[in-house]
């Protein structure tokens, strides 16, 4: 195979890893193209929160010529390299490791998310390739001998999210958002802001907890919009010491009203253990706006997604819980099905209980999450695990969720924040 990179002897030499978190989120869809560009003078958001629950990629060596993908809740698929489909359950996987030219290699896909659960899986598995295959080019230096994309070393989050997003929208037939991706590759919880550069997508990331310290990979490609400035410089109003004076105390120590634990303590994740595709929904979103329907909604939508981050910024959980509920609301009127029957019961004992629900992704299935005082959410977490004690079994098919616990197939998710991207 001409030109091509053989990872078997250096798979054989070491195997490697990387993982990446999930994600929950609120004002999804903005991050497609399709909508950001005609509503850029909106300033379209999109808020997520990076969850502990790691894809995990193992590059395994494999058979030369061939490549095989496995992955908890899927078929395991062999193919040769040359004539991998990319319309395949898989074909995103297949796609990524032909970008880097490889062949020899097994990719073992380990999620401690439900298959299928609308946590942007298949989009954070991508993302942890491609900093696996990275990894294993650069550390061979089979990529400066090859001219491989990969051999280019120091990767920042941004860029590796930037890579993951075009693949993907280079293979799925539907267009792709970006939130995911920018999910897995840097963590937390960040309000992303979308524009159109003149290499393509842009984003700037306004981080709302910030962690204990500023992170060391932050780049001018992956810009902290509100507490750094566009070049990636910390701005004039730092204190002496440098530590940024509104988000963190002389000391350097989060204020306690924006801690990681205030709102690991004021959310919840369920999943309603049906089996969760996305495109339907995002299509007919995308088909209704493209036709000119629907537009004061997505402006609205915009507009609470801000009030959103907002108040999860300054710990007002029960004002972004309200908001949440509008949104949810907003999204009903356009496409009722959004909420399965399941997530319809859970989002009505979410407004019993004074919180918010969403479903997370382009909903039909998989998880919701809710927000709210502390007090609040204990007392829905009950609830909900009275509502999916008693789902269904998911319906998919068996070889589908044969290797996911049963006891767990539906019910709350014990997660929490994942403040650390790819590892």
């Amino acid at each position: 195979m001409h030109d091509q990179i053989n990872f078997r002897p250096i798979l054989e030499h070491q195997y490697i890893q990387a993982s990446v978190p999930c994600r929950i989120d609120l004002g999804g869809t903005l991050d497609i193209s399709t909508f950001f560009l005609p509503l850029n003078h909106l300033d379209p958001v999109t808020f997520n929160i990076a969850l502990d629950m790691r894809t995990v990629v193992t590059l395994a060596p494999w058979k030369d010529h061939r490549i095989k993908i496995s992955s908890r809740g899927f078929d395991s698929a062999e193919f040769d390299a040359e004539s991998a489909p990319f319309n395949h359950p898989m074909g995103l996987m297949f796609a990524v490791v032909r970008y880097f030219k490889g062949h020899g290699v097994h990719v073992h896909i380990e999620s401690a998310s439900p298959p299928r659960s609308a946590l942007g899986g298949s989009s954070a598995a991508a993302v942890a390739m491609i900093a696996a295959f990275t990894e294993a080019v650069s550390t061979s230096g089979m990529g400066e001998k090859n001219h491989s994309p990969g051999s280019i070393k120091n990767h920042s989050p941004g860029s590796i999210a930037l890579l993951a997003h075009a693949i993907e929208s280079s293979v799925a037939g539907v267009p792709c958002g970006l939130q995911d991706q920018l999910a897995a590759a840097f963590g937390g919880v960040n309000c992303w802001h979308w524009s159109m550069g003149p290499r393509g997508i842009a984003f700037s990331r306004e981080n709302l907890i910030p962690n204990d310290v500023i992170p060391d990979y932050l780049t001018p490609d992956a810009v902290i919009h509100n507490d750094l400035t566009l070049n990636g410089v910390i701005p004039d109003d730092l204190t002496p010491n440098g530590v940024i004076h509104n988000d963190l105390t002389p000391n350097g120590v989060i204020h306690n009203d924006l801690t990681r634990d205030g709102l690991n303590s004021s959310i919840l994740v369920a999943y309603c253990g049906i089996p969760h595709v996305s495109s339907d929904i995002n299509k007919r979103w995308v088909n209704r706006f493209l036709s000119g329907m629907d537009r004061d909604k997505w402006r609205e939508i915009i507009a609470l997604t801000h009030q959103f981050a907002l108040a999860v910024k300054q710990g007002r959980y029960r004002d972004a819980g309200e908001l949440m509920n509008r949104e949810t609301r907003i999204r009903m009127e356009m496409t009722p099905d959004v909420l399965d029957k399941t997530g319809q019961l859970l989002f009505q004992a979410a407004l019993e209980c004074g919180c918010g629900a969403r479903f997370t992704g382009a909903g039909g299935g998989g998880c919701l999450w809710a927000i709210g005082n502390g007090g609040d959410v204990e007392i829905l977490g009950k609830r909900w695990k009275d509502i999916t004690d008693n789902c269904p079994a998911p319906m998919g098919k068996k070889d589908e969720i044969s290797t996911w616990d049963r006891e767990t197939q539906a019910g709350l998710l014990n997660t929490k924040i994942d403040f650390k991207g790819i590892l």
